[in-house]
């Protein structure tokens, strides 16, 4: 059942050249979380756990966002009736290879930064598979991902304003990527961008994206 995690997380690896030396279904929990205490427990979940300078991982993902990959799997045909459980999948696995990855070159981390890697890579791997089946980039799927969005009403104060800070700076993000890319199909360019990207810590990553909206 995990094989498209483990599908998504060398995707991952390949398209950003950077390597975790993990295996992110080594680190699969189930719906009790492990036994890791949780506040809340929505359906995709990284979970973190520091103490004498090493670090502790555990990916959730909802056990029927797994079979429904399997059962309509999106490497085939990524739609409507998977789109959703595809991008809920690219989320935990984005959280897992990008702070696993920082912790190997000994880079700090934030949540916000995490989020909004995430919502990118969302965008980005969403992007390449669909161009891969139609050949070309799908019209709305922007839209869809950044302004069609609904966010948890258990949110606290604090995880609802990071969780909008990623979704706006992303969907600014991608629109810069659609203008300077996609419109001349130059996937390699974007590609080359997405990876200097991905390199920025957050301040740098925020300022890239308002230096682009300007």
């Amino acid at each position: 059942m995990p094989r498209v995690l483990r599908a998504l997380q060398g995707g991952l690896e390949a398209m950003y050249r950077v390597e975790t030396d993990l295996d992110v279904c080594d680190f699969l929990v189930g719906g009790d979380r492990g036994g890791w205490p949780t506040e809340r427990q929505p359906r995709e979940q990284l979970l973190i756990r520091q103490g004498d300078g090493e670090m502790e991982l555990a990916l959730f993902v909802d056990e029927r966002t797994l079979e429904n990959l399997v059962l309509r799997d999106p490497e085939r045909r990524l739609d409507d009736d998977n789109l959703a459980d595809f991008l809920l999948a690219v989320e935990g696995v984005s959280h897992f290879v990008y702070l696993a990855h920082r912790a190997r070159v000994e880079r700090p981390v934030s949540a916000v930064e995490l989020e909004l890697q995430a919502e990118v890579d969302k965008y980005l791997v969403a992007l390449l598979v669909s161009w891969n089946q139609v050949g070309g980039p799908p019209e709305d799927l922007r839209e869809r991902l950044f302004a069609r969005v609904t966010f948890a009403g258990d949110l606290s104060r604090e995880e609802r304003e990071r969780y909008q800070l990623a979704n706006s700076a992303a969907s600014s993000y991608a629109a810069s990527l659609e203008e300077r890319f996609l419109r001349t199909r130059s996937v390699e360019d974007m590609l080359a961008e997405a990876r200097r990207f991905y390199r920025k810590g957050l301040a740098d990553k925020l300022g890239h994206i308002s230096q682009l909206a300007a």
